[in-house]
């Protein structure tokens, strides 16, 4: 699969990138036991002029790590861009796979960690090495002033990111945090088929996190 770099690619991480040794090892053994599929870093997807950052967690096994697009191609994607056709931030259908022609109008997805990681569970060394890739992301979206967080990972990549501190910055559904420049974070149950299958995150209190992002878009 070519490589596809995202709106802003002077901030994406190389094609074959070497800082977590772990992540490195698991991206070999599914490009060889998966030669068709991405296996790479995951670049951002949507508006470089977004008002609206979604920042994830990691790319997912059949997933992003699978067709190289954000949350395209496994559950979670299917209630994010549901929800956000709903909430008109999209052009175009989603129909799970990154050559459908769907667009993102106002806002833009970022990942906390960049490379699938095992079991979807990133260590703290592997976040934070790629904590820069996500701050000279946001970095340049001069035009993002809400953020919503997908799940506890991303809360706390964000708050350090955005120049918050974790402590005033307790993770919740629904809780807002004011960071010192003024921007917001809204935080959010991540929107894994796990969540989804308990009952933890229904589609109405996803969507009431977008709801009450464009409340405080004003």
């Amino acid at each position: 699969m070519d490589f596809a770099p995202g709106p802003i690619p002077d901030t994406e991480p190389p094609h074959d990138c070497p800082r977590c040794p772990r992540l490195v090892a698991f991206r070999e053994q599914l490009r060889a036991e998966h030669p068709d599929w991405w296996n790479a870093p995951v670049p951002v997807f949507g508006d470089p002029n977004a008002w609206l950052c979604i920042v994830g967690l990691a790319p997912g096994k059949n997933g992003a790590n699978r067709t190289g697009r954000p949350f395209t191609g496994d559950y979670a994607g299917d209630l994010l861009f549901a929800t956000l056709a709903k909430f008109g931030f999209t052009r175009g259908t989603y129909q799970s796979r990154p050559d459908d022609g769907l667009a993102l109008d106002g806002v833009i997805i970022c990942n906390s960690v960049k490379c699938l990681p095992p079991e979807n569970k990133p260590t703290p060394g592997e976040i934070h090495s790629c904590r820069p890739f996500l701050a000279g992301q946001v970095e340049m979206l001069p035009n993002a002033r809400v953020f919503v967080a997908l799940g506890q990972i991303a809360h706390q990549s964000a708050v350090k990111v955005l120049g918050g501190k974790l402590p005033k910055c307790r993770f919740a559904h629904l809780a807002e945090h004011r960071v010192p420049d003024g921007r917001m974070l809204i935080d959010s149950y991540h929107c894994s088929r796990y969540n989804q299958n308990t009952g933890r995150l229904t589609a109405e209190m996803f969507e009431a996190v977008f709801a009450r992002a464009i409340e405080l878009r004003g």
